[in-house]
């Protein structure tokens, strides 16, 4: 067989069945294996989802324990072979039968790497290239969900991941897996269709692994965002399973080695000034705003401030710089809060400061938008202005030297290409806290952005991407992205 499609329509879904007699494939929605039955008399044929053997004499599906031991040995077969033949099997199929999980890593022939030194030029990306680009059908009030399965199959290092087939599913029923289920949207992503994509399986699990989310009531984008990040690591702890991964989870699943960084927190004693540090995994970072009941202290370098609130706050727009200025500040704890000190062993005031220990590959932060407190609720409109590209070195552990009595200096080694990142997603909401909708900017490739409202894809330019309120924004690592 050439390829599992059926030899009527073409169709490699429909219950496709192949003929036990023959090397025949039919679709059994369309009756195409009946018709072929019919005329060579050939009355058993498999279908190939769930390897049932299909009588067309009984019109039933029939169980045979000798065809059950044989489709065993040649599943076992083809699990060996594909270790050294590389074959394109469908996600779908490779999920349901199991044959994808056990799909060793795929290694160039002789005669493709012969192939690849005599056809050196890569496959470009023109302008015009729609590939990867798909509307999600709102299924009622699921625009939150929609905004980021757009913003995580558009994340660079995790489209490559599940393009290429490496989820290996280990859970009892890889229908319930919601990794299986990423991989799958990715496929539908990537395929070149134009319609709107029904991500109903993708709600139906949303719905039974975070049952907090599940209703037609409308969410919160950044709630589902961590939620999802959350039952995906918990559903692909089986890839590469047992190994140690250099991130503060300590787990080597592609959600914690692209989302995961580590976060510093240093605690002063202001009596003996020792240092207690810990550090905490992180999958994005929450900023306070101007405008909030929490009091807000930006810090921009060379500026004339006028004092607000007792704080330094410069005139003009609030930029995401000025947010990260102010979340990694020291902050002192006051008399209300004190902590034992290692040093003094007795309850001392301190100061608090955070800083990046570890930095993701992707960063995502989450401008805190709605306030909700006792006396108030309410959404923060303040705009922020964020940049296509980030240098996070000023707020790495590392640099903590520079910045000094709270007081921000630029740091000498600002050259760290580690530390850069690139604008690739912007989630945006539009509304009041109580009724809203929201959209989102992808980066399609560099500089081509488009705004993704529910089924709706239409080309958005770099300004409309930068003047937008911007409520999760998506950074990539520079020097992971290719062009």
């Amino acid at each position: 067989a050439k390829s599992c499609i059926c030899h009527m329509c073409g169709a490699h879904l429909n219950r496709l069945h192949s003929c036990l007699y023959c090397v025949f494939f039919g679709c059994f929605t369309k009756k195409h294996i009946h018709e072929h039955a019919k005329t060579k008399r050939h009355n058993l044929a498999i279908d190939l989802l769930y390897g049932g053997i299909y009588c067309f004499m009984c019109q039933d599906y029939i169980y045979d324990k000798d065809m059950e031991q044989i489709a065993k040995e040649e599943q076992r077969k083809a699990w060996k072979l594909q270790a050294f033949t590389p074959t394109v099997v469908s996600h779908y199929q490779c999920t349901m039968t199991g044959i994808g999980e056990k799909y060793s890593t795929w290694e160039p022939t002789k005669r493709e790497l012969e192939l690849l030194r005599h056809n050196p030029k890569r496959r470009k990306i023109t302008t015009n290239c729609t590939i990867g680009l798909r509307g999600l059908i709102n299924l009622g009030n699921t625009c939150f969900m929609n905004c980021i399965v757009q913003a995580l199959t558009h994340t660079p290092l995790l489209r490559d991941f599940f393009l290429s087939d490496r989820h290996k599913c280990e859970m009892q029923s890889p229908s319930s897996c919601l990794v299986c289920e990423m991989s799958t949207l990715f496929q539908e992503f990537y395929s070149g269709h134009r319609s709107p994509h029904i991500p109903y399986r993708l709600l139906h699990l949303v719905w039974t692994h975070a049952r907090h989310l599940a209703g037609y009531e409308q969410q919160d984008a950044h709630e589902f965002l961590i939620a999802a990040l959350d039952v995906l690591h918990r559903h692909c702890k089986g890839d590469d399973n047992g190994k140690k991964a250099n991130n503060p989870n300590h787990c080597n699943c592609i959600i914690d080695q692209i989302f995961t960084g580590g976060l510093q927190s240093d605690v002063t004693c202001q009596v003996c000034h020792g240092v207690s540090t810990t550090i905490d995994p992180f999958w994005d970072i929450s900023l306070d705003l101007p405008g909030s009941s929490t009091p807000f202290w930006p810090l921009s370098p060379g500026s004339d401030g006028s004092v607000v609130n007792g704080e330094s706050h410069v005139s003009g727009t609030t930029t995401l710089t000025d947010c990260l200025r102010r979340f990694t500040r020291p902050e002192h704890l006051g008399s209300s809060a004190k902590i034992k000190c290692s040093g003094c062993h007795s309850y001392q005031e301190s100061t608090k400061q955070l800083t990046m220990k570890k930095l993701p590959i992707v960063a995502c932060f989450h401008l805190k938008r709605f306030e909700h407190s006792a006396k108030l609720r309410r959404k923060i409109t303040t705009y922020v202005s964020f940049p296509l590209e980030l240098d996070m070195t000023p707020f790495m552990a590392s640099s903590k030297e520079s910045r000094m009595n709270g007081q921000y200096q630029q740091p000498t080694d600002s050259l760290n290409n580690d530390n850069k990142y690139s604008l690739f997603a912007v989630v945006n909401h539009q509304g009041t806290l109580e009724s809203g909708h929201y959209t989102s900017f992808i980066r399609q490739h560099k500089d081509q952005w488009f705004k993704c409202d529910d089924a709706i894809i239409t080309k958005a330019s770099i300004k409309d991407v930068l003047d937008s309120e911007g409520y999760l924004l998506f950074y990539h690592k520079q020097f992971l992205e290719y062009e």
